[in-house]
């Protein structure tokens, strides 16, 4: 299995070592929310440069405050910087809590706004000089994008059918958050894979994102995802893929209980159609460090690269 784990840290140091022993357990990527040390691109690119195989992935930046000719700029100089492949680019348009209330911004079409962006920065990151005139960007690249070093896949957040389409069409695949393997089978792999084939695109990676706990009590584990995740019942994004998948909260969709079931979990994740497993671990119980430290090495022995 290709598993990942959640990335993060406080400083560029603790980002580095997490990443060090993430690779040394064969663990095949790391995510990266747009918060983590502020902004992650800069402690990625000294991150890539001390590890030599594992990916750096963002899950997700967002599009609306970045224009995308200053996105893949920088994008290109977290690639130079890192000295190697293994930096992906995972974007989405966040949430209108996010964008409005707290950036300012309309919210009003994300999707012809996020389409018109990955129209862009795709184009850009594949060495083109975009002059694109559209209702939300538009750019005159030419003289204006930085070289790309080394190739950086895209990935785009999408649970609705237009996000789908665009993913399909333009970026390399989809990352996904609380989209369980029902959602993957019936709505997510089928909408991607179709819109890439008609793209005449390469088939998608669909990175599936989910809470993981190895934990004997089931209903225990759930109950931990339940008192964590408040956050996501504000989010109708979020509640739309759960609604869609027949859960009505996390706990509902976390991969919980003995070794046996998780790893059957997994593999279903995988038989449903996602590519990449990107394991959230969580701790349950009143040793959350020895709750935590049995999952990671579970899922560590299956990983495959």
């Amino acid at each position: 299995m290709r598993i990942g784990l959640t990335g993060g840290g406080s400083t560029t140091d603790k980002i580095v070592r997490q990443a060090q022993k993430a690779e040394v357990d064969g663990f095949t990527s790391l995510w990266y929310a747009s918060t983590v040390a502020g902004d992650p691109l800069a402690a990625l690119a000294v991150t890539g440069r001390e590890t030599s195989s594992i990916e750096l992935g963002t899950a997700v930046l967002q599009t609306y405050p970045i224009h995308p000719l200053l996105q893949a700029n920088r994008v290109a100089a977290v690639a130079e910087a890192m000295g190697r492949p293994g930096f992906t680019l995972g974007l989405g348009p966040s949430h209108e809590s996010l964008v409005r209330d707290v950036y300012g911004m309309s919210y009003d079409r994300p999707g012809r706004n996020t389409e018109e962006y990955m129209r862009i920065v795709t184009g850009l990151l594949h060495g083109e000089d975009v002059d694109f005139q559209g209702g939300e960007w538009s750019t005159r690249s030419e003289g204006r994008m930085t070289p790309v070093a080394h190739p950086v896949p895209v990935l785009l957040s999408a649970m609705s059918p237009r996000m789908l389409r665009v993913a399909g069409q333009y970026a390399d695949g989809t990352v996904l958050w609380m989209a369980s393997g029902k959602v993957v089978e019936s709505v997510i792999s089928p909408a991607i894979r179709t819109a890439a084939e008609k793209a005449g695109r390469p088939s998608p990676r669909i990175v599936a994102g989910l809470p993981v706990a190895v934990h004997d009590d089931a209903d225990e584990a759930r109950a931990a995802v339940a008192a964590t995740a408040t956050m996501y019942a504000g989010m109708p994004n979020y509640q739309r893929v759960l609604e869609v998948g027949g859960a009505s909260s996390p706990a509902d969709v976390a991969i919980v209980g003995t070794e046996e079931s998780v790893r059957a979990q997994l593999q279903g994740l995988l038989d449903a159609g996602a590519t990449d497993i990107w394991a959230a671990i969580f701790p349950v119980g009143d040793d959350a460090r020895g709750s935590v430290h049995r999952t990671r090495s579970f899922l560590s022995s299956l990983t495959t690269r």
